[in-house]
C-alpha cells in the first residue's frame, strides 16, 4: 500500500523545507523500507526530521525515547506549533494524563509520544503499548546506551525491552556523537541482528575553530566577543561561574544572562526565551542549556572551562553557525587546567571503600534498614545529605554514579510533578466561596471550566495557562490558588523539581556491596582515553576540524583552512608584511564593490595563496564577508 503524502511532500508541508539535508532522504527511506536504522549526523544536521517524517508518513503514532524533559518539551512544542499532535509523558505525570495519552494513541489522535527510558521499566506500561498503533520507535541520543560513551545511562538498556514486545516495529537511534566503538555498542545492546548504518560529515565548512592557552580568560573572552558581534553562548562547568562571568561582562556593557539547572522551572523558560529572540545576546550558562534548542545564528560558542571528552564539547560547540554563515567556537584553556584534567580519572572513579562509604550513608539517609525492598523512589536533597554525612560533594556524585552504572540504584536529577488541584468542598462551598471573596471567582470559574473531572479527583493545572486566560501574573495566580487551598475549598498542590532516587536491588548491609570491578577499571581508562583526546585536541597543532573528525571515525577530510592551527599554519608561511600589505589592497578594491577571488588576484598582483591568506585573515577579523554566489564584499 504506497505511503501518503511522501516525504518530501510531509518536508515541504510541515517544515517549508523544498529539499532534504545530506542523508537525511536516505535515513528516511531506510525507516520506510523496514529497516533498522542507526544514524550519526553530528549537531545542527537535522536529526529529528529523520525521525519525525517517517512518523508521519507511516501514520500510527511514533514513540520516541529521550533523555531529558527539557529536549522532549522542546521537540514537543514545536511539533504542536506545526499542527502536529504530540506529547510527552515525563516523571511526575499523573495516572489519569498518562491513561489520557495512551487512549489518544489507541484513537489514532496521537502521532508522536516522546517516554524517558525509566517509563520502559514500568511492566504495565510495557503491557499497554502492546496494544497500541505503534509504527515507529526512535531512540534519541542513543550513545546513553553505551557504556562505552561518554554518557552511559543504565536505564537505556531497558529500550531492548521493547523489541520483545513489538518485534515487527522498526527502530531508529539517533545520535550527535559517537565512535566507532559506541556504534557497534549501541547496535548489540539494541539487539539488532542486522541494521543500516549512516554517518554523516563532521566538517563544519562556516565553523572556524580556535584553542586559546590564556591566564585571563574574562579578558580572552571580551576579546572575542567584542571581536564577533551576534548572539553568543558561553559555556562553563560550575553553576556559580555563570553567574560570575553573566556579572562581569555586562560591567564591561554586554548584554549577557547566565542559566543553569539549579534554576526554577519558569526562570529557566523566560531566560531561554530571552536569548532566542535575542534580546539577551550573551549565554553564560552550564552545559544544562541548548540541548534541544534551534538558534540558527548563533555566531560564537566560548567554552571557558575545558571539557572531559570530545563528545560534549563538539555538541556544545555545534550550536553556532546552523544558519550555515560563518561563525566561531573558542575553547579557553591553561597548563594548569590540563593538568587537573589529567587527575581526573582517579577523581571520577572513587575507589570501593568510597563507594561502599556513600551507600552506608545514603541508606541511613533515606533511613532504609538492612532487607529493605527495591523498587520505591524518595527525594533526595544533596544538600541536606552533605550536611549530616562527612562525604565530599565530588565523591558522593561520582559514588552516586558507579552505583547507578552498576544499576544499583536509580538516580534521577530532577523528576518534575505538575501542580495538582482538587475540589474538596461540595456546591454550596464553592458558591459560598465565589459569594464572600468575589476575587477569587473567576478562578473558580476558570478551573472548573478548564479542568473536567476537577471536581472528582485531583487534576493536573497550568498556572500560567490561567495567568493568561485571567490576564493576569502567575504569582497572583499562585496565590490565589493558595487562598482558596486556606479557605478549604480546593486540596492545592505546587508543582516540584526535586532529585530522587531508588535502590534497584534490596538493601544489603555496605560491607557486602560489590560491583563488577574489571568493567569499572575499563570504564575508567575509556575516560581518560577522552581526556587525553580532549588534551590533544586543545594543544595539537593539527587542524582541529580533520582532528574531530578523525576522532568520531568519519572519512579522511582536507584540512579546514580557518581554525587556529590552520591560519597559524597559513601566517608562517607568507611573510607578515606581505599578508598586511595583500589585506590592506583588497580592502582598497573592495570598496569599489563587490568582488570575486580572481578579480581581486589580478586587481592586487599577489599570487592566489596570497591572497587566499589575506582574505582568511579578514573574514576572520569580520571584516569582509563571502557571499553564496561566491563573491567577496565588505560588512
Amino acid at each position: 500500500m504506497p505511503l501518503h503524502p511522501s516525504p518530501a511532500e510531509l518536508l515541504k508541508q510541515y517544515w517549508g523545507h523544498a529539499q532534504f539535508r545530506p542523508l537525511q532522504e536516505d535515513i528516511i527511506q531506510s525507516v520506510l523500507d523496514q529497516h533498522d536504522t542507526l544514524a550519526v549526523l553530528p549537531t545542527g544536521s537535522g536529526k529529528s526530521i529523520c525521525f519525525q517524517v517517517p512518523g508521519l508518513s507511516l501514520g500510527g503514532c511514533c514513540i520516541v525515547i529521550s533523555p531529558l524533559v527539557a529536549l522532549m518539551e522542546d521537540q514537543v512544542a514545536r511539533l504542536q506549533s506545526m499542527g502536529i499532535s504530540a506529547a510527552a509523558l515525563i516523571a511526575g505525570t499523573s495516572a489519569q494524563d498518562v491513561h489520557a495519552m495512551l487512549q489518544q494513541c489507541a484513537e489514532g489522535d496521537l502521532q508522536f509520544l516522546y517516554v524517558s527510558p525509566e517509563r520502559l521499566e514500568n511492566d504495565r506500561f510495557m503491557n499497554e503499548l502492546s496494544d497500541l498503533p505503534i509504527t515507529l520507535i526512535a531512540i534519541d541520543e542513543a550513545h546513553c546506551i553505551s557504556q562505552w560513551g561518554y554518557d552511559f545511562r543504565p536505564s537505556y538498556l531497558h529500550i531492548a525491552r521493547i523489541r520483545e514486545r513489538l518485534p515487527h516495529v522498526r527502530m531508529i537511534a539517533l545520535t550527535a556523537s559517537a565512535t566507532k566503538k559506541v556504534q557497534t555498542d549501541i547496535a548489540d545492546k539494541l539487539g539488532w541482528k542486522s541494521h543500516q548504518f549512516f554517518m554523516g560529515s563532521f566538517e563544519r565548512k562556516n565553523l572556524s575553530y580556535a584553542t586559546e592557552n590564556t591566564g585571563d580568560k574574562i579578558n580572552a573572552t571580551l576579546k572575542w566577543l567584542k571581536k564577533i558581534p551576534g548572539s553568543a553562548i558561553v559555556y562553563c562547568k560550575t553553576r556559580r561561574k555563570t553567574k560570575e562571568i553573566a556579572d562581569l561582562l555586562r560591567l564591561h556593557g554586554i548584554e549577557c544572562d547566565y542559566f543553569h539547572a539549579g534554576l526554577d522551572r519558569d526562570t529557566r523558560k523566560l531566560k531561554q526565551t530571552s536569548w532566542i529572540n535575542s534580546h539577551t545576546s550573551v549565554m553564560a550558562c552550564t552545559n544544562a542549556f541548548g540541548m534541544g534548542i534551534d538558534k540558527p545564528n548563533v555566531r560564537l560558542v566560548i567554552h571557558v572551562d575545558v571539557p572531559d571528552c570530545l563528545e560534549s564539547y563538539y555538541q556544545e560547540a555545534g550550536r553556532a553557525g546552523r544558519d550555515e554563515q560563518p561563525a566561531h567556537a573558542v575553547l579557553l584553556y591553561t597548563d594548569t587546567e590540563l593538568d587537573e584534567l589529567r587527575r581526573l580519572p582517579e577523581v571520577k572513579y572513587p575507589p570501593m571503600s568510597v563507594i561502599r562509604t556513600v551507600y552506608q550513608s545514603l541508606c541511613n539517609y533515606l533511613q532504609l534498614p538492612v532487607g529493605s525492598r527495591a523498587g520505591e523512589y524518595y527525594d533526595f536533597d544533596m544538600e541536606a545529605f552533605l550536611k549530616r554525612f562527612p562525604v565530599s560533594a565530588s565523591d558522593t556524585l561520582n559514588s552516586l554514579q558507579a552505583l547507578r552504572q552498576e544499576q544499583v540504584i536509580a538516580y534521577i536529577d530532577k523528576v518534575f510533578q505538575s501542580s495538582q488541584v482538587e475540589f474538596i468542598a461540595d456546591r454550596q462551598g464553592i458558591e459560598d466561596a465565589e459569594q464572600f471573596h468575589p476575587e477569587l471567582e473567576s478562578l473558580i470559574k476558570a478551573l472548573l471550566r478548564s479542568y473536567g473531572g476537577i471536581l472528582d479527583f485531583s487534576v493536573s493545572i497550568q498556572e500560567t495557562k490561567l495567568a493568561w486566560q485571567l490576564g493576569t501574573g502567575i504569582t497572583e495566580i499562585r496565590e490565589q490558588l493558595i487562598r482558596l487551598d486556606q479557605l478549604g475549598v480546593i486540596a492545592y498542590s505546587p508543582r516540584k523539581e526535586t532529585p530522587q532516587v531508588c535502590l534497584l536491588q534490596d538493601r544489603i548491609n555496605s560491607a557486602e556491596l560489590s560491583i563488577d570491578h574489571a568493567r569499572y577499571l575499563l570504564r575508567k581508562k575509556e575516560y581518560a582515553h577522552r581526556i587525553a583526546c580532549v588534551i590533544d585536541y586543545a594543544t595539537s597543532n593539527a587542524c582541529k576540524s580533520s582532528f574531530i573528525s578523525s576522532y568520531f571515525g568519519a572519512d579522511h577530510q582536507n584540512e579546514c583552512g580557518i581554525c587556529s592551527s590552520c591560519r597559524k599554519k597559513a601566517a608562517s608561511t607568507i611573510p607578515l608584511t606581505d599578508l598586511n600589505r595583500c589585506a590592506t589592497l583588497i580592502r582598497q578594491h573592495l570598496a569599489d564593490g563587490t568582488k570575486t577571488r580572481e578579480q581581486l588576484t589580478t586587481a592586487t598582483g599577489h599570487s592566489e595563496n596570497a591572497v587566499r591568506d589575506a582574505l582568511l585573515f579578514l573574514k576572520n577579523e569580520a571584516i569582509i564577508e563571502m557571499n553564496p554566489d561566491g563573491s567577496i564584499s565588505l560588512k
